[in-house]
């Protein structure tokens, strides 16, 4: 990759899902522009275990899935509520007692997000603003009514106060279930 970055094919070099010890390994072979990592209140961790790492050395951080695969959104209550073709089926934090515990979990999300004129989202997403400006949130949807809500968690206002409540509700294992399927997570935080 680095030879690509020499040859001018490529302007920078990013990685997905790596872990503080083969980050600083790749980053000591060619400089890191930006790490990619599902961060989100229900997924702290271990993107929250690497933070550190990228700001030593200077590495943006795309947190993707910020709204927890929708979950975060407050539309996911039931398995009813996910299309049956849709892959999230298959992830374990939309199963079960997981669903469950996570749907609860939103809901009091929501109590926090409604004292301050927001959405669940929408504070879900101003919390990642209010952890650093070197934290680069992409929430995808597929409506457009959705990128406007997104987008209002710009106007969300946290002060230490309110991320000390989020925190109360949604601590760093507050998520039910693994991110991916048992084989999927066997390829993240390496």
């Amino acid at each position: 990759m680095s030879r690509l970055r020499e040859e001018g094919k490529i302007r920078a070099l990013g990685l997905c899902e790596a872990a503080p010890a083969t980050l600083r390994r790749a980053h000591a072979v060619h400089p890191i522009a930006a790490l990619q990592m599902e961060y989100s209140l229900l997924y702290r961790r271990p993107a929250e275990d690497v933070l550190p790492v990228c700001r030593e050395l200077g590495i943006a951080f795309v947190a993707y899935s910020p709204l927890g695969r929708s979950m975060l959104a407050g539309g996911v209550e039931r398995p009813e509520d996910i299309p049956a073709d849709d892959r999230r089926r298959q992830h374990p934090r939309f199963q079960g007692a997981n669903l469950e515990h996570n749907a609860r979990l939103v809901r009091r999300l929501a109590e926090v997000a409604g004292a301050k004129g927001a959405t669940p989202a929408q504070l879900a997403l101003g919390w990642l603003l209010a952890r650093g400006r070197d934290i680069v949130a992409i929430p995808g949807t597929k409506r457009i009514d959705r990128v406007e809500e997104n987008a209002g968690a710009v106007n969300v206002r946290l002060d230490a106060d309110d991320l000390q409540r989020i925190d109360e509700v949604a601590p760093p294992e507050a998520g039910a279930g693994t991110r991916y399927p048992e084989a999927q997570m066997k390829g993240v935080y390496i």
